[in-house]
């Protein structure tokens, strides 16, 4: 699928993507900080990905993992410095939302320490609890 606005363009053609951007801009994130090229790379084939372009280069991104009828996480929404609070992060995200592989999911999900704002306009709540699988020894 392919939206254009202006001179943006968010598509979920994978083979746009552009690694070269977007490992390191993760990597540099507090909500990915370290995480290895191959785990980024592995996550995003096995994910539903949006890409946000502007002037022939990628200026952002979303992802969300989902079984496409019951559960959707949204993770690793970002938008380039240069390009925020112009709309273009609710805009990924109205994207996102309208998906056909995530549009008629019954649960999304998502965890931000930041944007509470954003994520409330698509009907998320901040919630306190988590439950955490712990790997044992």
């Amino acid at each position: 699928m392919e939206w254009k606005r202006d001179t943006y363009r968010i598509s979920d053609d994978k083979s746009e993507l552009d690694m070269f951007y977007i490992g390191p801009a993760l990597q540099q994130s507090y909500w990915a900080a370290g995480r290895p090229l191959e785990i980024i790379e592995e996550s995003i084939s096995n994910s539903l990905t949006l890409g946000l372009f502007a002037e022939g280069r990628q200026i952002g991104f979303a992802r969300a993992v989902t079984d496409k009828c019951t559960f959707a996480w949204v993770c690793d929404v970002m938008v380039h410095p240069d390009y925020r609070g112009v709309g273009l992060g609710k805009w990924l995200m109205d994207c996102l939302s309208e998906h056909p592989d995530v549009v008629n999911v019954s649960q999304q999900l998502l965890r931000t320490r930041d944007a509470h704002g954003l994520y409330e306009q698509y009907g998320y709540t901040v919630c306190d609890a988590m439950v955490k699988k712990i790997d044992r020894d």
